[in-house]
């Protein structure tokens, strides 16, 4: 069968801070292809700052109400998945929505084989420009979003959103001066580390490589010494709590 032209439609609600992205199925199919893949992907690295509030499945008008229905709710987990294999932040009071075929469709029958996203951009309060910009000497912030691959120092591409961030937060306040903190998670005290050290170090050389003056900064891995969580970790998100990377004001 052909496969159907895979959308992606970014709306803004008028007067309301909540958006939502449409996704798009083939006929009968409640599998993400590559192309749909690759879409939503895109907007996930460009969109990590969001929560995700509710996930509506449709179907076309071929087929029972009640087959249409478990479709529609294949269809929502399979795009949940990929949001939480992500990172992205779900709402704890999520609604999940298989609406079927009961709704208004469109005459286009591929425009009605879809999940619609609802989401909310973080607030402006939350984001790290106003952060930085309320901080003092000696604040540590926490650089959200940023990941690396295993055992490396080379961060992966779902991060630069955050570098860029940090890159013009630096360009637009040239007398700020920060020390990159980088921090890991399971190991013991004991332990030998050098990859903390090596990605506040991949930090640094981030910034230095668009421009940044070096004097503005300097970059230390803390290994285990400084954990959010006490070691070992309890799970996963413990593990992800210890694992991260900050940032000092050293002058604002």
């Amino acid at each position: 069968m052909k496969a159907t032209v895979f959308l992606f439609l970014l709306v803004i609600a008028s007067g309301f801070s909540q958006e939502k992205i449409e996704v798009f199925f083939d006929f009968n199919a409640s599998d993400l292809n590559p192309s749909a893949t690759a879409v939503l992907q895109k907007w996930i690295q460009e969109n990590q700052n969001c929560v995700v509030t509710k996930l509506a499945g449709y179907c076309d008008f071929v087929d029972n109400s009640a087959y249409n229905k478990e479709l529609s709710a294949k269809r929502i987990n399979a795009v949940l998945n990929v949001l939480k294999e992500h990172n992205i932040t779900i709402s704890n009071e999520v609604t999940l929505v298989p609406v079927g075929k009961e709704f208004k469709q469109s005459k286009i029958q591929a425009e009605n084989r879809k999940v619609v996203v609802y989401y909310e951009k973080e607030k402006t309060e939350d984001q790290l420009a106003t952060k930085i910009k309320t901080s003092k000497k000696g604040d540590v912030i926490k650089l959200k979003n940023i990941y690396f691959y295993n055992n490396s120092d080379k961060t992966v591409p779902k991060s630069e959103p955050t570098l860029k961030e940090l890159l013009g937060i630096m360009t637009a306040n040239p007398r700020l001066k920060i020390e990159i903190q980088g921090h890991i998670c399971c190991k013991k005290m004991t332990d030998p580390d050098e990859i903390s050290s090596a990605r506040a170090k991949a930090i640094y050389n981030y910034l230095i490589k668009h421009t940044i003056d070096k004097k503005r900064l300097t970059y230390k891995g803390y290994g285990v010494s400084r954990p959010v969580h006490p070691i070992p970790e309890k799970n996963k998100q413990e593990e992800d709590d210890n694992r991260r990377v900050e940032i000092m004001i050293v002058e604002n």
